[in-house]
């Protein structure tokens, strides 16, 4: 499913037109963002919680040449499911 198919899901779900559904479903996306660059913790209760990890700085090796570099650290986006979604992944 892309942003076209959650949009066009919204809109059926909630009777409104498909451009409408689109700017909520991408305003959406963009607040989720926005919370995550400012180190917030975006939590949306009955569906899960997105956070923000620290990846350390470390040793890598170059796969082509076997040469060591280093691989900068960085941040990325973690998703953790609420107890409802993963009862309903597992039946």
């Amino acid at each position: 499913m892309n942003n076209a198919d959650l949009a066009e899901t919204v809109a059926g779900a909630s009777g409104l037109s498909k451009a409408d559904a689109k700017k909520i479903v991408d305003g959406l996306f963009a607040a989720i963002a926005d919370a995550a660059a400012k180190g917030e913790e975006v939590s949306l209760n009955g569906f899960g919680k997105f956070k923000v990890k620290e990846s350390a700085a470390r040793e890598g090796r170059n796969p082509a040449t076997g040469a060591t570099i280093q691989i900068a650290a960085s941040k990325k986006l973690s998703f953790t499911p609420a107890k409802a979604v993963k009862d309903k992944l597992n039946g």
